[in-house]
């Protein structure tokens, strides 16, 4: 029989039982479109987590304070103030594998802007933060050498800040009150969006580290600053570049006897990707379950076809006494399993995509619909009609032509 007489009679078979088909093709439907949600779920979360690690920098350590301790009791870590600008000048200076430094310095205040009025975090800096960072200005410029020597009152401001301050107003050459202090705005940051912690990485001002230092949060020793970020010269020398930075400042802070060292280095590089591994395990993780749904499906269109080659036990016999071979009856039901198979998976595909856009819009979850996904899906359900459609139509290609003429 030719493929496309099997087509038609495997369509003619399954429009006689509709409701049946169409409860066959359930399976595949539900399977296909799980499928599809949860990777596109699971391909959204790897996204956000790349573009969070895009938007801290590359190559980062931090190093922050250790912890007090105060009556016997150990405050949480990063509460003493044991680091120096001087520190991060001599990590700059005296360790090889590290490229660049950027101490900073600061707190939450509110700020003010005419009749309007913020409460946002303020950072002391250096110009190599935004370095960095690869954190690029929309507009203006960055702090100058004089004015970090002079602990000028400049200030680069992100999005969220204009658009809470300014409005639609050009925010440079503005003058804004930090703790009462006037500031000049110079720079506006590209926008950033949120960052792995759920924080609004553009609301928040940049001023010079020496004015935050010396003009606006103060310090009881000189030149503390809150912690220091490190940018390494390779991803390659991330290890070195930690080992150099601890083993200067042991030496330096001198540690005595079974005192722990008040500074800690962490390798936020290393965090942030195992956290993109945690998002790939969690993906291959609903992927699975959602392949089981595709799974039981195929069970059921096994069973289906089982069924429909017994009650259409007469029609084979029928078949073959007018000279139907065996390869033909078992390519026509397999023909009608891939069918129900494919068709389950073109709808499941459309559902599939809908459910992952309307998935994303109730529940602001960030999701990537690929169409290397939709295309593994579609083969999928090919190939799932093939295996389970398989038995029934090899068990129909071997009947008997007398026993079925004679079955009831």
């Amino acid at each position: 029989m030719k493929p496309i007489s099997s087509l038609k009679v495997a369509l003619r078979a399954l429009q006689i039982n509709k409701m049946r088909s169409f409860l066959t093709m359930l399976g595949i439907i539900i399977g296909v479109g799980a499928v599809i949600v949860m990777v596109a779920i699971g391909a959204g979360a790897r996204e956000m987590i790349a573009q969070q690690i895009a938007s801290m920098g590359s190559n980062l350590l931090m190093v922050v304070p250790g912890a007090t301790t105060a009556g016997g009791a150990r405050m949480g870590g990063g509460s003493a103030s044991s680091l120096t600008s001087d520190d991060a000048k001599a990590i700059k200076e005296e360790c090889p594998a590290v490229k660049t430094i950027a101490p900073f310095w600061g707190g939450v205040t509110q700020v003010i802007y005419g009749n309007q009025n913020w409460n946002t975090s303020v950072t002391g800096t250096l110009p190599s933060y935004f370095e960095i960072r690869e954190w690029a200005l929309a507009s203006g410029r960055n702090f100058s050498d004089q004015e970090l020597a002079g602990a000028v009152k400049v200030a680069i401001i992100g999005k969220s800040i204009v658009e809470n301050l300014f409005g639609s107003e050009d925010p440079l050459g503005q003058i804004i009150r930090i703790k009462k202090i006037p500031f000049t705005v110079i720079g506006v940051l590209t926008p950033k969006g949120q960052s792995s912690y759920g924080t609004d990485q553009d609301d928040t001002i940049y001023i010079p580290l020496s004015t935050a230092q010396k003009r606006v949060f103060g310090s009881r020793l000189p030149n503390r600053v809150r912690m220091i970020m490190v940018q390494a010269q390779d991803l390659s020398l991330m290890a070195a570049a930690e080992k150099q930075i601890n083993d200067l400042l042991t030496q330096r802070h001198k540690p005595q006897g079974d005192q722990l060292a008040d500074f800690t280095v962490r390798n936020l590089t290393e965090i942030m990707a195992t956290a993109e591994q945690s998002a790939k395990v969690m993906s291959l993780l609903l992927g699975s379950i959602a392949l089981v749904s595709l799974l039981v499906g195929g069970i059921g269109i096994m069973n289906i076809m089982l069924v429909s080659v017994t009650e259409r036990t007469r029609e084979i016999g029928i078949r073959m006494a007018v000279g139907a071979r065996g390869i033909d009856i078992l390519f026509q039901f397999l023909t009608e399993s891939v069918v129900l198979s494919l068709v389950g998976g073109l709808i499941g595909i459309g559902l599939g995509v809908l459910g992952a856009e309307l998935t994303s819009k109730f529940t602001g979850w960030n999701v990537v619909i690929s169409i290397l996904a939709l295309l593994i899906s579609f083969f999928f359900a090919a190939a799932v009609g093939i295996f389970f459609g398989y038995y029934p139509a090899h068990k129909a290609s071997r009947l008997n032509p007398i026993d079925a003429l004679r079955y009831e």
